[in-house]
């Protein structure tokens, strides 16, 4: 059965209760388990003294990587209604906490899927890494049954002229591998993903020649099992991809993912440029140009000897940066969080119908400060010459802000996390911030661990290093409206307004 709905289907199969049955609001409220303070703040707003609220990720945490404990499950087994974002935003271990735990009787819901029937806009997540190489990556496309479905992608066969590895490094610089063909072919040379996402990882390549990587998959789907034939992909290591194989399309640069089509039951490499491509059809090139040392560091060890140098194709976003196709950071425009009001309060009138007076005139209260801060927020992007407004960040969680409020997010290349960046790296994004004239770039307070080389070339290049808050609210000030005011303020300052 599948453990999250859409407030329509919850209501059409019948499963909310009526006013005859609703959970009482009793002095300590209806008890509803939200994943974020973000959601946390809108539900109190909204709820006031008829719910009591609990969220699992702690305040400025990341919900992008935080790992849930036993005792956030029977936090969420204590629930009467339940909140996520999703979209991805949450990392998958905390929608499956929540999808496993939620009593099967009790609604629990996802604010950015049900937002747009309430007037939410979404927008495309465009990434735009000026990387000289192919980004490649991993994807999963096509219907599942549940959203905390894992499909395990494996590497079955492996054959050049020397060792490949596949890995991702956290926000840390920490590598976590899946593949290494040095230590043989195992079951656990997998890497899993939930639906409808996205990966980017880090390859590599001892010595010079073709390879060819065969994989398949397996998603399991809350018991259900769906299988993915092998396929297999061509990759041409510093030699002449056009020679490798005659008609071939060569991915030589841009975004590619090597992505398993649950709905075709096949493999595909999906190019940003040219669409869907058959694995036979493609060479994959690992250029000369793409050499790297290996780091003098004992976590990279698996690579080789410190100084060795190896083929690389860079995992290029800093992190574990698993995401799908829509931008998840909807409340970054006013408009939005406007939508997430409306579901949060349709929801509660559903569980509890007596509530209903109390729900709306706080629901009406808020959105009319939300309409005020919404105008607050562009008078103030309007300050900001129009040439200025170019937003250089550590983390892509702006886009509906520069959509909402005319900015540009800037592209920069940010350097391969398992090693210290090169020179050409950081000279591309040196280049990037004078091309721009950019006055500012900006950091958020929660994902210090990935501006490290932005702050360093800004502070190289004699410009502010500022500050936003994307996915936590501000520690000084934890309230929706306080962010939103913080970050356009602060815009503003940092960019030439007034």
């Amino acid at each position: 059965m599948r453990r999250h709905r859409t407030l329509a289907a919850f209501a059409a199969a019948g499963v909310l209760a009526s006013a005859g049955c609703a959970p009482s609001a009793n002095a300590d409220g209806l008890h509803v388990v939200v994943t974020t303070e973000l959601i946390k703040n809108w539900t109190e707003i909204v709820g006031g003294d008829r719910v009591a609220v609990e969220t699992i990720v702690p305040p400025g945490g990341d919900p992008h990587s935080y790992e849930p404990s036993p005792n956030d499950a029977a936090k969420v087994a204590r629930a009467d209604l339940a909140f996520t974002n999703h979209l991805l935003l949450e990392d998958h271990p905390l929608i499956k906490l929540f999808d496993a735990n939620v009593p099967e009787d009790v609604p629990n819901l996802s604010l950015a899927e049900n937002a747009e029937p309430y007037g939410a806009k979404l927008i495309p997540l465009v990434e735009d890494v000026g990387l000289d190489v192919v980004w490649l990556g991993f994807g999963v496309r096509g219907e599942t049954e549940t959203r905390s479905a894992e499909i395990d992608i494996r590497l079955t066969g492996a054959t050049g002229p020397g060792e490949v590895t596949m890995f991702l490094t956290d926000a840390f610089g920490t590598p976590e591998i899946y593949w290494n063909t040095a230590d043989g072919l195992t079951d656990a040379d997998a890497i899993s993903l939930p639906p409808e996402a996205h990966t980017h990882v880090n390859w590599t390549f001892t010595e010079p020649g073709v390879y060819e990587l065969t994989t398949a998959a397996t998603a399991d789907d809350d018991g259900a099992i769906t299988e993915i034939p092998e396929a297999t992909f061509t990759f041409a290591v510093g030699v002449n991809p056009r020679e490798v194989r005659e008609g071939a399309a060569v991915l030589d640069d841009g975004h590619a993912d090597l992505t398993a089509d649950l709905d075709t039951r096949s493999f595909v490499v999906r190019d940003d440029e040219r669409g869907d491509l058959a694995p036979a059809d493609v060479v994959i090139d690992v250029p000369t140009r793409s050499i790297e040392e290996i780091p003098d560091a004992e976590a990279f060890a698996f690579l080789g000897e410190p100084g060795q140098e190896l083929y690389q194709l860079p995992q290029a976003v800093l992190g574990k940066h698993v995401h799908g196709e829509i931008d998840p950071h909807l409340w970054q425009n006013v408009a939005n969080a406007k939508a997430y009001v409306e579901v949060i309060t349709n929801a509660l009138i559903e569980i509890d119908p007596d509530g209903r007076a109390t729900y709306e005139a706080n629901r009406d209260a808020y959105l009319a400060e939300l309409d005020e801060l919404d105008a607050e927020v562009a008078a103030a992007i309007d300050s900001i010459p129009e040439a200025d407004r170019q937003l250089v960040t550590t983390h892509d969680a702006f886009g509906y802000l520069a959509d909402r409020y005319g900015m540009q997010v800037a592209g920069f290349v940010v350097p391969n996390p398992a090693a210290e960046p090169s020179a050409s790296q950081v000279e591309a994004l040196t280049e990037t911030i004078a091309d721009l004239d950019v006055k500012a770039v900006f950091v958020e307070p929660n994902l210090h661990a990935r501006a490290d080389v932005l702050r360093r070339v800004a502070e190289d290049q004699g410009v502010q290093v500022c500050t936003l808050h994307g996915d936590a609210l501000p520690q000084d000030a934890p309230t929706y409206i306080d962010m939103m005011r913080q970050n356009a303020s602060e815009l503003s300052r940092c960019l030439g307004g007034h």
